[in-house]
């Protein structure tokens, strides 16, 4: 089975990251690329809400002690490490979840971050695409908790400062070794009339839509907003997009 194509969305706080990847795997399902591995990366963990599931685990409340000393008799740690992994998965119609969430206590992040790692490259052979949804920030390409992608959307509003903001995250990209021509601004919330200023590759202008907003006023899923809303239709067509690109790269 040939590398599953990886798409991380990345952004500054705030400017619907999390909305983004939902619809995302939600359009890639729906086009029959399946299976997709969501991975929500940012351990302020909510894309299980906003694709309507429910998240029973995540790698953040996973012990380092359990990985050394308490594996099962008969099974060596590489076989715990996969029972383990399957037990925080959670699957759905066409996609599973994996989350990392907040180590417990006032643990540092480095454990979840090697099993984020570790359960990447553990689980992605068995899907077509990975979906990950990433803090604010580089950090999980710095530290190679992430492969490199195979496209990084960053999110931003269509503020100017933002589409600065934008720009340095692809610039801070480009310096951990991320190739230019995988890069790609998606334009959230956008009202139609703004013009975008701004040497990145424009892929997406996602417009506001006030099914979102109502979604998350109401706390409801995200990915159940209807299927015309102007978010969804636009999330659909970068979708297409993307799975034109990732036919070029695998081809």
């Amino acid at each position: 089975m040939t590398r599953p194509c990886t798409v991380v969305i990345s952004g500054k706080g705030g400017t619907g990251k999390t909305t983004i990847s939902a619809l995302l795997i939600d359009a890639l399902v729906r086009a029959g690329e399946r299976p997709v591995l969501a991975v929500d990366a940012d351990p302020n963990a909510n894309l299980h809400e906003a694709l309507g599931i429910t998240l029973n685990e995540t790698l953040g409340g996973m012990r380092e002690e359990a990985f050394t000393r308490s594996i099962p008799p008969g099974m060596d740690r590489t076989g715990y490490i996969k029972y383990r992994f399957r037990r925080a998965l959670v699957e759905a119609e066409g996609y599973d979840l994996l989350a990392m969430g907040r180590p417990e206590g006032s643990g540092c992040y480095c454990f979840p971050n090697a099993l984020l790692k570790e359960c990447i490259e553990t689980l992605e052979r068995g899907y077509r695409y990975v979906v990950v949804d990433s803090e604010a920030g580089m950090e999980h390409i710095a530290r190679g908790t992430i492969r490199r992608p195979d496209i990084l959307l960053i999110a931003s509003d269509p503020g100017a400062r933002g589409i600065r903001t934008a720009g340095r995250i692809r610039d801070l990209a480009e310096s951990l070794g991320l190739e230019r021509e995988k890069i790609f601004l998606v334009v959230n919330r956008d009202h139609g009339d703004a013009v975008i200023e701004s040497d990145l590759s424009l892929i997406a202008r996602i417009p506001e839509d006030p099914a979102v907003d109502e979604a998350d006023l109401a706390g409801t899923p995200i990915a159940e907003i209807p299927d015309e809303s102007p978010a969804r239709v636009a999330v659909r067509d970068l979708a297409a997009r993307l799975v034109e690109i990732c036919a070029q790269r695998r081809g």
